[in-house]
């Protein structure tokens, strides 16, 4: 029988903060985004004060009066929370995608247990050796299994595993007419009010239009969507990540930078992450776009400009990519203006192995420097990022570009200074 199972952790940023503080527990928790702006993840305490996911956090801060609790983003936490998650998940079945910081599918296919038991053992794991609480859905495809997770996570009478599998084909219509079309994965605001134009707003309304219907009217992928909802399988299993064509770093400033050193210092850091990212799925960039801008939503003057540079050898080399931004930079920097955000987007991206290198390279440079980056992003996989960097990204803590992150919590798990002490 062909079974896939999707596991994703129950708002799994304000989990990951109530594994190391469980007074949090019960009470009504955010995380906020960057510079603090908004709420990223809600717990149902504070769904039920009436904050909406993305709800700005100057507008609900008064809610604090009531017991509400908001956060700024941990992000190198909740990264690591998901690698000991996913690892514990992926003991459950042979082939496991991770589709997202907190969620993943596994094939179930050929497992001879009561699929519901066995989502349960899953459950009980993750919470007693990582401490975050999840949902499991179980289908016989992966759109039948994300919308199995969606009855897992809203209707109690699940306990938190729901097997479709397990139901007859009346009663899976029956458990379908009960979902909205826009909840089914795939569906988006603007293709579900469309279907609802057409007068279909279940999920058991989708399944019954024809799929060659669909592709014409909608997409193919609408069309595989539908199949999947009959228990067709179409949608594969992607263990390996496409490497990314593009990779851009940006951020927007905690407060306005005027200066050109302090925009030199993060134009470097977007820089180097970029280039870490590179490295990482084994790739190098021929060129660079960089960007500055001021906001819109601020008064005074606006400005925004970008400008592209080319590298003379395609490389990974963190180093020679911060030259060629900083001289971007320099080309795009007017003075006397507020700016609020700026980025870095690596380009025309291909595989290093078939990368032919200068001809007139000196091929021993080119290897040391290649040991370099071996070297640096070593280090900062041991120790943490920014534990080794190039001097251009500064060493100003206290500079504006930095994030506004003024209720973040420390690096419970990834910070040696910041690591939890027991006493005994």
């Amino acid at each position: 029988m062909t079974a896939f199972a999707l596991i994703d952790g129950n708002c799994f940023y304000c989990s990951c903060e109530r594994v190391f503080n469980p007074s949090l527990k019960g009470k009504p928790l955010i995380v906020l985004s960057n510079n603090d702006g908004c709420a990223i993840s809600r717990t149902d305490e504070a769904k039920a004060l009436g904050i909406a996911m993305g709800a700005p956090w100057f507008q609900i801060k008064h809610l604090e009066s009531r017991g509400l609790v908001g956060l700024s983003a941990n992000f190198p936490l909740y990264g690591d929370m998901s690698e000991r998650m996913m690892r514990i998940i992926s003991r459950f079945a042979p082939v496991q995608e991770v589709y997202s910081i907190d969620e993943s599918f596994l094939d179930l296919s050929g497992i001879r247990q009561n699929m519901t038991w066995y989502g349960q053992q899953i459950r009980h794991q993750v919470l007693r050796d990582v401490g975050i609480p999840t949902c499991v859905g179980i289908g016989p495809t992966k759109t039948l299994a994300k919308l199995a997770n969606h009855m897992a996570k809203k209707q109690p009478q699940w306990d938190g595993v729901c097997d479709l599998t397990s139901l007859s084909r009346q009663d899976l219509g029956r458990a379908m007419r009960n979902i909205k079309v826009g909840e089914v994965w795939g569906v988006g605001k603007k293709i579900s009010q469309r279907l609802n134009n057409m007068g279909i707003s279940t999920a058991l309304d989708l399944a019954r239009l024809n799929p060659e219907t669909a592709r014409k009217e909608f997409s193919i992928v609408l069309a595989k969507t539908i199949q999947e909802l009959r228990g067709t399988s179409r949608i594969t299993f992607e263990t390996d990540m496409e490497p990314k064509k593009q990779i851009i770093s940006s951020r927007s400033f905690g407060f306005p930078v005027t200066s050109l050193r302090q925009l030199a210092h993060a134009v470097s850091e977007f820089t180097a992450i970029a280039c870490s990212k590179l490295r990482q799925q084994g790739s190098m960039a021929g060129g660079l776009s960089v960007f500055i801008r001021t906001s819109p939503f601020r008064p005074g003057r606006q400005y925004g400009a970008s400008y592209l540079v080319y590298l003379n050898t395609p490389s990974s080399d963190t180093i020679a990519h911060t030259q060629a931004a900083l001289s971007a930079l320099q080309k795009l920097f007017r003075p006397g203006f507020n700016y609020a955000k700026a980025g870095v987007m690596l380009l025309d991206i291909e595989d290093s192995q078939i990368i032919q290198q200068e001809l007139f390279s000196v091929e021993p440079e080119y290897e040391k420097r290649e040991r370099l980056m071996h070297t640096l992003d070593a280090i900062n996989r041991q120790f943490g990022r920014n534990t080794l960097k190039i001097a251009a990204t500064g060493i100003h803590a206290k500079d504006n570009w930095f994030m506004r992150q003024e209720r973040k919590t420390q690096g419970y798990t990834t910070n040696w200074n910041e690591l939890m002490v027991v006493q005994a």
